[in-house]
């Protein structure tokens, strides 16, 4: 059976995993005949925010503990990774994966990535294995695989776009219920809350789409 690792990045769209895209990640892989694992980093959140008022708070949260929240306890620290156990990556989006496992958020295509993050990534692309990711997850893939030259979306040609192009990457305009493939590079991507009024439905469709192109993938390795 095929294994799939899943990186979360802690519980809420503004400072970890968005809920919404975590959990149609875990939806779209469930028909598959794969084994999913889920991965966080045990570290502190770079902040904790009030998702009412949109604004910092005073506490401490744990990335690992809160990624739990969504993995319903059955989760690993990504230091126990090992991208050679497994057939393909999936990232959901949310601002954690900006802040958190990186800090994109912060420093755009100056930015670096968590050393295990990066580790993860790169193995899986220079082994030719797919990796899949949605919303701000792809400037997380451009900035750990600087000089790859992949092709990946965020949406919209807006500010994270040319940030990922300055990388050396070719960013690709797509809607949210739309995927970006770079066969080349075996990486496939969706936009989903990047925009942030896009219905429901057309976020799980994209993610659906992507999950699906990524097992495809898989599949196809295999058979090589």
């Amino acid at each position: 059976m095929k294994k799939v690792a899943v990186i979360l990045s802690g519980s809420g769209y503004l400072d970890g995993s968005e809920i919404r895209e975590a959990v149609g990640v875990l939806w779209a892989l469930s028909p598959h005949n794969v084994e999913v694992e889920c991965f966080a980093p045990d570290i502190k959140q770079s902040d904790v925010v009030h998702h009412i008022t949109g604004q910092p708070v005073k506490e401490e949260r744990n990335v690992l503990v809160e990624s739990a929240r969504i993995a319903r306890g059955k989760i690993r620290p990504l230091s126990e990774l090992d991208p050679g156990d497994f057939d393909a990556l999936v990232m959901p989006g949310g601002f954690g994966a900006a802040k958190n496992l990186s800090t994109f958020a912060f420093q755009g295509s100056g930015g670096t990535v968590l050393p295990e993050v990066a580790h993860a990534i790169k193995s899986m692309l220079d082994a030719g294995k797919p990796v899949g990711a949605a919303c701000i997850a792809p400037a997380v893939v451009a900035v750990a695989a600087k000089g790859n030259a992949l092709e990946l979306t965020v949406g919209a040609q807006g500010e994270e776009a040319q940030e990922i192009e300055k990388l050396g990457h070719k960013h690709v305009v797509t809607k949210p219920h739309e995927v970006h493939i770079d066969r080349n590079n075996n990486v496939v991507t969706t936009p989903a809350y990047m925009y942030d009024d896009a219905p429901l439905h057309e976020i799980f469709e994209g993610i659906r789409k992507m999950v699906d192109e990524v097992i495809k993938m898989t599949n196809a390795s295999v058979a090589a």
